[in-house]
């Protein structure tokens, strides 16, 4: 079964096809909807076949079904049918939850995305959790997304960013009991050095992901 997995994020959406080699992505931001992703995605992979789709959604994600309209997107997702819109049997998990199931090495491990905001899910004898832990207030009023997302960077800059990514992975690992740290997402880069017990994840490990949500029985999107 040939599985197209899309990873929906606040500034892009990337397409990758089960066993291919190219990710192809297009721009996302605060207008887009889900009819328009889904109307960009069958034009970008017009030329591509495949039997079934997973997207790794940037909100919380129950039973399967997308349960609140995203932070960082337009409108209309939150009862969308993905099915009929791409006429293919479609699975939907948390886009954290989705590169955190494609980085998973075994034993207690937590995943938090850097990027437009923060992504989180934990992972413990390969039974999944994805998590809204970036929605929890941290300091002054603001959440954990406030000081390690994109805008926090911007606000408060990178050296106190870097600061505030160290302190809030050490609240979460502690908090959570987590064996090991696998940070993930575009700004992992941006860090001068990992903090403690933690690893840096590989945003293509979002598409291994989505492909094992077709392989698993385990996976919990609850």
């Amino acid at each position: 079964m040939k599985i197209l997995v899309i990873d929906v994020g606040g500034t892009n959406i990337k397409l990758k096809l089960h066993n291919g080699e190219e990710i192809r992505k297009f721009p996302s931001g605060p207008l887009m909807s889900a009819q328009m992703m889904v109307d960009a995605v069958l034009q970008s992979a017009a030329d591509w076949t495949f039997d079934a789709v997973t997207i790794g959604y940037p909100g919380p994600v129950v039973k399967g079904v997308i349960a609140l309209e995203p932070v960082n997107l337009g409108r209309g997702w939150l009862g969308f049918d993905f099915a009929a819109a791409f006429a293919k049997p479609v699975k939907l998990i948390n886009d954290a939850a989705m590169q955190a199931l494609g980085s998973y090495q075994g034993g207690r491990m937590l995943f938090l995305g850097l990027g437009t905001g923060l992504g989180s899910a934990m992972i413990f004898d390969g039974m999944i959790a994805p998590m809204e832990l970036g929605h929890l207030p941290y300091k002054k009023g603001r959440t954990f997304e406030e000081y390690v997302g994109n805008n926090g960077m911007k606000r408060i800059g990178r050296r106190k960013w870097q600061a505030a990514v160290f302190d809030v992975v050490l609240r979460l690992r502690r908090a959570l009991i987590a064996e090991y740290v696998v940070l993930g997402g575009g700004n992992v880069k941006k860090l001068d050095e990992l903090p403690p017990c933690c690893r840096a994840g590989d945003n293509d490990n979002a598409f291994v992901g989505g492909v094992r949500m077709w392989e698993s029985a385990r996976v919990e999107s609850s």
